[in-house]
């Protein structure tokens, strides 16, 4: 019932408008489209985006500005001609449309070989399927259409639309008619120019990647048919131009070849008259939830002369963890995003303290450095830089959903807890796994999946070439804090006879990091092992204990983000657990040794212990003295046999 009262006023209102001079209805939609331009805010700013992604390199912003507000006022006649086109006697509607080029269809058509039309929403389209038979009336015409929500509506628009003869195949009722119209030698146009969802094949479309369907190339392939293009210009007031374009298919082109010429034909058209296409159409849509495309059907096409650099990228905010750890641990998942699509443009951003450990994964593009603890410093620093398509929230609070969405990314991904739903516009769900704990880095690799991008962990585990030339002592690392707390720490007086222990074996100088909390501690040890320990603890930037951790041979530990950043690094790593679990946090990569013990109440995740701290104690000095000697003799006669390589 209210399907056909909406049908009653959709009557009424075009009797009365169709009542009207096709020309007082073009000042009509001109003026109206004007007062459409200044209210519908909405729309103006994603015309203004669109119009941006095709000529934001050519044209001023002014000339931009001054694109969308004609497009308002163009479309705005254009519909409302179309409506008094639709009734007008056919031979009244032909007079008022110059058709050009139309000897580019007859050569296929009268030589026997259909034609597949590429169209476009340009100037008043409406007007196709009144001129078509006009202009190649000698053949059965033909059009494939999407019906309309409104059953009564849709009727009374297909019966416009055939009246003069254009044949109407359903979308939902597949190609089987078009394709037997093709063999016959018949012409078939189809609209080519909008978003075409998750069945579409993603190639360029004014050096953005956006989803095209591959339709027209399709029913070209399966029948022989001639791949061409039309237009519907807007000519002056009330009058337009049908506008024929020569042949653009090629002797054994792919359906991605001929997909991407049809995106060039029309890019062509558009720049021809700008104010003409429908700029108000999300063309350029980012998918929910695969925006990252290796999973899509069809895939992504790029022509052999535009190269993923020739793109215009899609930019992709991660905001990282605040902990070095953490961070480390998230790189595998950046490099799947980054894998994602040839046009992924990845800006991380993270407290400026670990800023710089992005630095070692060369998926990454750009960092921005998060001062202090300020929301509106952060928020700030965000809206300096370019438009990002996507804001990718490693962090599970609602601080970075917010930052996020007041520094005005559009969609904006995550996990749903601390609060922040209503943030996100795209949830990734939580693992429901049973069996075994998996490691940390599955949980961020979980978002990387969940957008659509490959994610084995074996591939995407890569570290930094380190190649010691040991001119002097072997330098080992030593790290024997943990920010978390004191359950993490093995007991310091074991760090010191271990070192010592080792130094007996071969001479070697020992590099103490960490924080300024672990003074206490490094300044025991130090003591201890004289001159053969430098304590650097509380005293290096994360770019000085980059450069550093990466002279060294291997890094002694604790379960802390230095040792993840010794993992990215390429450095082999002796990690000691204790109340934590090595298949949750454990380095990642090969060549690593873990030393743990196993007892009734680990692992706790506690900060302080509450009774004997039997887990780190059951450690010995022994046991972790023979695992860094076997490393360090490992290592050296790795390097013993490529300086002998290199000799020969």
């Amino acid at each position: 019932m209210l399907d056909f009262c909406i049908y009653l006023f959709y009557r009424t209102g075009l009797t009365l408008l169709t009542a009207l001079p096709l020309r007082a209805l073009f000042t009509l939609g001109n003026v109206s489209g004007f007062c459409a331009w200044i209210i519908l805010g909405k729309y103006r700013r994603l015309a203004l985006r669109n119009v941006s992604i095709a000529f934001g390199n050519e044209r001023s912003p002014r000339e931009l500005r001054r694109i969308v507000r004609r497009h308002f006022q163009r479309l705005g006649a254009n519909l409302l001609c179309s409506l008094k086109l639709g009734v007008m006697p056919l031979e009244e509607v032909r007079a008022r449309v110059k058709i050009e080029n139309a000897d580019a269809a007859h050569r296929q058509l009268r030589s026997g070989r259909p034609v597949v039309f590429v169209l476009s929403h340009l100037g008043n389209w409406e007007l196709q399927a009144q001129m078509f038979p006009a202009a190649i009336g000698y053949v059965r015409n033909s059009t494939v259409f999407q019906p309309l929500g409104n059953r009564f509506i849709d009727k009374h628009v297909r019966e416009l639309r055939g009246r003069a003869g254009v044949e109407l195949f359903d979308r939902h009722e597949g190609f089987q008619k078009a394709i037997e119209l093709l063999r016959g030698g018949g012409a078939i146009g189809i609209l080519s120019d909008q978003h075409a969802g998750d069945h579409g094949l993603w190639v360029p479309f004014f050096g953005r990647l956006a989803s095209t369907s591959p339709l027209p190339a399709l029913l070209a392939k399966r029948t022989g048919a001639a791949l061409l293009g039309t237009a519907i210009y807007t000519d002056g007031w009330a009058r337009w131009q049908m506008v024929f374009t020569d042949r653009i298919d090629g002797p054994g082109d792919s359906v991605g070849v001929l997909t991407a010429k049809a995106n060039d034909l029309i890019a062509a058209q558009i720049r021809r008259a700008p104010e003409d296409w429908f700029w108000v159409h999300n063309r350029w849509k980012t998918p929910n939830p695969n925006f990252l495309l290796t999973q899509y059907k069809r895939g992504l096409y790029l022509p052999r002369n535009v190269s993923p650099h020739d793109l215009q990228p899609f930019r992709i905010l991660v905001r990282a963890s605040n902990w070095l750890g953490d961070a480390a641990i998230s790189a595998p998942a950046i490099r799947a995003i980054k894998n994602g699509r040839p046009d992924a443009h990845i800006t991380v951003a993270a407290p400026s303290k670990i800023a710089s450990i992005w630095k070692l994964i060369p998926e990454v593009d750009a960092i921005v450095p998060l001062k202090g603890r300020s929301l509106l410093a952060a928020i700030a620093s965000l809206r300096r830089q370019q438009r990002f398509d996507v804001a990718i929230l490693f962090p599970n609070s609602l601080r970075v959903a917010l930052e996020a969405w007041l520094a005005g990314v559009p969609r904006r991904v995550g996990y749903r807890g601390h609060f922040r739903r209503w943030l996100l516009n795209q949830v990734v769900p939580k693992s429901r796994r049973l069996g075994p704990p998996e490691h940390q880095a599955f949980h961020y690799l979980r978002i990387a999946r969940n957008l659509g991008a490959p994610a084995d962990l074996r591939d995407l585990v890569r570290v930094n070439a380190i190649h010691h030339v040991d001119l002097g002592p072997a330098k080992i690392a030593l790290c024997p804090g943990a920010e978390y707390g004191p359950t993490k720490r093995w007991l310091p007086e074991r760090f010191a006879e271990t070192a010592k222990a080792v130094a007996a074996q071969s001479p070697m100088q020992w590099i103490l990091f960490g924080t300024k909390e672990d003074a206490v501690v490094g300044k025991q040890i130090s003591q201890a092992l004289g001159d053969s320990c430098v304590n650097r603890i509380g005293q290096t930037t994360l770019d000085q204990l980059i450069d550093e951790l990466s002279e060294c041979r291997l890094l002694l530990t604790n379960d802390t983000g230095t040792m993840h950043l010794a993992s990215l690094l390429g450095v082999p790593v002796v990690a000691i657990f204790g109340s934590t679990d090595p298949r949750l946090t454990g380095p990642l990569g090969q060549g690593h040794s873990i030393l743990r013990h196993q007892v009734e109440c680990s692992p706790c995740f506690l900060r302080e212990c509450p009774i004997d701290f039997r887990c780190m104690k059951a450690v010995s000095v022994d046991e972790v003295t023979d695992t860094l000697l076997s490393i360090l003799q490992r290592s050296t006669s790795s390097f013993g046999a490529g300086a002998s390589a290199n000799a020969r």
